[in-house]
C-alpha cells in the first residue's frame, strides 16, 4: 500500500513538473513591442529557458568626441531597452575612419554596424552591405521617414542603407562682418555673378588677410553641374554626367574670382581648411561666405561670436541645384551573425524619440516628421536657422526638383585627384587648361576602373 502510494505522488510530481515547464516556457517569450512600434522577432533568438540569446554587435562611426560622447549615450538607452544586446562602439575621425573599415572589411572582420556616406555606392557595389528589405514593416520601421531618403539608401534594387540625418548644403553668412563692411546680407535667389562681386568686395573693405569665401570648387562640383542640367555621376548609365566644357567654366570661376583676390589663399586654405571646423577661418573672422552642409552650422557658430546666416546657394539656369538629401546613414555588414538585431538598432535610431532628444541636429535633422517635429519644438535660436532653411530647400524643390546624389565610384580616389587639380591651378603649376583636361581624363578613368573593380 505504501508502495502504491508513492508511485501515485511520483506520478503527480512528473505531472506538476510538466505542466510548470510548459507555462514557463510561454510566459518567458520575448517582448512583442518596442518604443518605436516593431514587432521584435529581434528577439527569435532564445536559450533553453526561452529567455533572448545575449547578443553582441560591433558598430563604427566617425566624428569628433562630442559626437562620440552622444553616440554612446544612445548606445546605453538601446541596451536599456534590450538588455540582451550589448553593442560594442568604434569612432575614429573622418581622416582615418575610411581606412579602418575599408582594411577590416578586407580582412572580413568589419563591424556588423557601419556608417556612410554620399559613397555608399562603393560599398554596395562590393556586395559588403546587409540587404535590409525583408525586415522592414519588422525589425526595421520606415512608416514615418522621408521617401527621398528610403530612396536614396536603395542601391540596385535593394535597401542597404538607411539615412540617420538629413541635411542641405548652403552658403554660411557672417552677418557681423557684413554689417562691418556696411553691406546688405545675401538673400536667397542671387547669382554667381553676385557672389563673385559681394565677395571681392567685402575683401577690398574689410582688408588685412580677410576673404570674401573660401574656394568650394570641390564641394560644389555636382551642384554647379545640375544647376547646367549635368551632374556628376550618372548613376543609371555608370558614368560622369557631365562634358569638360562645362567643369572648364567651373574651375575658371574660382581662378578668376582667386585672381580678384575675393577667394582664401591655397596656403591658408591647407593649414585651415574649410571642412575642418574648429580651423575653419569664419570662426576668426577672416572669411565672410562658405559654402557647408546645414549641420555644420551649430558647430560653427559655438566657437565664435560673430552672428551667422544660411541662405541658398547662387542660381544657376536649372535653380540652385540642391535638393534635402541624406548627410550620412547607417548600414549592416553583409556578413554579420546578427542581422536582425541590426535591423531593430538601426530602426531604434532613427525613431526612437529619446534618441532623437540626445541626437540632436549633429548627424543632420531627424529623418522622420515626428522626431522633426519634436526637436523644432524646442529648437534653439541656431536650430531654428537650420530647420528655416532647410525647409526653404525643400519647398525649392517641388518646382526644381533633383536628382538624388552619389559620390561616384572610386570617390577617395576622385577627391584626391581633383584636388590636386585645384592646388595646382591655386600654386600656378598648371593653367586651368591643363587642369581641366586631366581632371577630366581621370574622372573617366576612375569610375571606369572601380566598376570593373566591383
Amino acid at each position: 500500500m505504501k508502495k502504491w502510494s508513492l508511485l501515485v505522488s511520483i506520478v503527480l510530481l512528473m505531472s506538476l513538473i510538466a505542466a510548470c515547464s510548459s507555462s514557463n516556457g510561454n510566459s518567458n517569450s520575448p517582448n512583442s513591442s518596442s518604443s518605436n512600434g516593431n514587432v521584435s522577432n529581434a528577439n527569435s533568438s532564445t536559450d533553453n529557458d526561452g529567455a533572448p540569446e545575449n547578443i553582441e554587435l560591433r558598430m563604427m562611426w566617425w566624428g569628433d568626441q562630442e559626437r562620440a560622447d552622444i553616440t554612446n549615450k544612445v548606445i546605453d538607452l538601446f541596451e536599456a531597452k534590450y538588455p540582451h544586446i550589448d553593442i560594442i562602439g568604434e569612432f575614429a575621425p573622418s581622416s582615418g575612419y575610411w581606412d579602418k573599415i575599408n582594411t577590416q572589411l578586407a580582412s572580413g572582420t568589419a563591424p556588423d554596424i557601419f556608417f556612410l556616406g554620399g559613397n555608399v555606392v562603393d560599398y554596395a557595389l562590393k556586395k559588403v552591405l546587409l540587404p535590409l528589405d525583408n525586415y522592414v514593416g519588422d525589425q526595421l520601421d520606415l512608416t514615418d521617414m522621408d521617401e527621398a531618403m528610403i530612396q536614396y539608401g536603395t542601391i540596385d534594387g535593394e535597401l542597404v542603407h538607411i539615412s540617420a540625418g538629413a541635411n542641405a548644403r548652403g552658403i554660411v553668412i557672417n552677418k557681423t562682418m557684413f554689417e562691418q563692411a556696411g553691406m546688405p546680407i545675401p538673400q536667397d535667389g542671387w547669382n554667381w555673378e553676385e557672389y563673385a562681386a559681394i565677395a571681392t568686395e567685402i575683401s577690398e573693405k574689410l582688408g588685412n588677410g580677410v576673404y570674401g569665401t573660401y574656394d568650394f570648387t570641390y564641394d560644389g562640383l555636382d551642384i554647379y553641374f545640375k544647376q547646367h542640367g549635368q551632374q556628376l555621376f550618372d548613376m543609371a548609365e555608370q558614368k560622369i554626367g557631365f562634358d569638360e566644357a562645362i567643369a572648364l567654366q567651373w574651375f575658371n570661376y574660382w581662378s578668376d574670382l582667386a585672381a580678384q583676390g575675393g577667394v582664401v589663399t591655397p596656403e591658408l586654405a591647407v593649414s585651415n581648411p574649410n571642412d575642418d571646423i574648429a580651423k575653419n577661418l569664419m570662426v576668426t573672422s577672416q572669411v565672410a561666405m562658405t559654402l557647408l552642409p546645414s549641420n555644420q552650422l551649430t558647430s560653427l557658430q559655438s566657437l565664435t561670436t560673430d552672428e551667422l546666416l544660411m541662405v541658398q546657394l547662387p542660381r544657376g539656369p536649372k535653380g540652385t541645384g540642391v535638393v534635402f538629401e541624406s548627410s550620412q546613414g547607417i548600414s549592416g555588414y553583409a556578413k554579420t551573425e546578427h542581422p536582425e538585431e541590426v535591423a531593430l538598432f538601426i530602426s531604434f535610431f532613427i525613431n526612437d524619440p529619446d534618441a532623437a532628444l540626445i541626437l540632436g541636429n549633429n548627424r543632420g535633422v531627424p529623418v522622420t516628421a515626428a522626431n522633426r517635429d519634436l526637436l523644432e519644438a524646442q529648437a534653439g535660436s541656431v536650430e531654428k536657422i537650420i530647420y528655416d532653411y532647410t525647409s526653404r530647400v525643400s519647398e525649392a524643390t517641388k518646382t526644381e526638383p533633383f536628382n538624388i546624389s552619389y559620390n561616384l565610384p572610386g570617390n577617395a580616389e576622385f577627391e584626391k585627384m581633383t584636388k590636386t587639380a585645384i592646388q595646382e591651378i591655386g600654386f600656378g603649376r598648371k593653367t586651368v587648361e591643363q587642369a581641366v583636361a586631366s581632371f577630366y581624363k581621370d574622372a573617366q578613368e576612375i569610375i571606369a576602373n572601380n566598376i570593373n573593380q566591383n
